[in-house]
């Protein structure tokens, strides 16, 4: 199985982030298909109780690479790429990995 990591930077404004996360974004998001699974976390501090180094972060499963690259290049896959500068004002990092799931 593959990932896609998004780890969302602190942004200028987190109530609006939020509203538009879950009122916008996420709809969109929602409208690509072959996604496997999505987890969603919102960080609450690191190790030391300190602010967390990213404030949000989104994982999205795919069966394999082939697939996830074929979702994210289909027009609803664009749209949600291209909607991240609309609300990500803290920037987002992306990583792709391979996915275990060992317990």
């Amino acid at each position: 199985m593959i990932k896609a990591t998004l780890l969302y930077g602190h942004p200028v404004d987190a109530l609006a982030f939020e509203k538009y996360y879950y009122e916008t974004h996420l709809p969109l998001s929602s409208k690509m298909q072959n996604v496997s699974k999505v987890d969603l976390t919102k960080f609450v501090s690191d190790t030391t109780g300190g602010k967390p180094a990213y404030y949000r972060m989104a994982e999205l499963h795919f069966p394999d690479q082939a697939t996830m690259q074929q979702t994210m290049a289909s027009p609803e896959g664009q749209a949600a790429v291209a909607d991240l500068a609309n609300f990500a004002t803290g920037g987002v990092t992306v990583m792709i990995g391979e996915a275990e799931n060992v317990l």
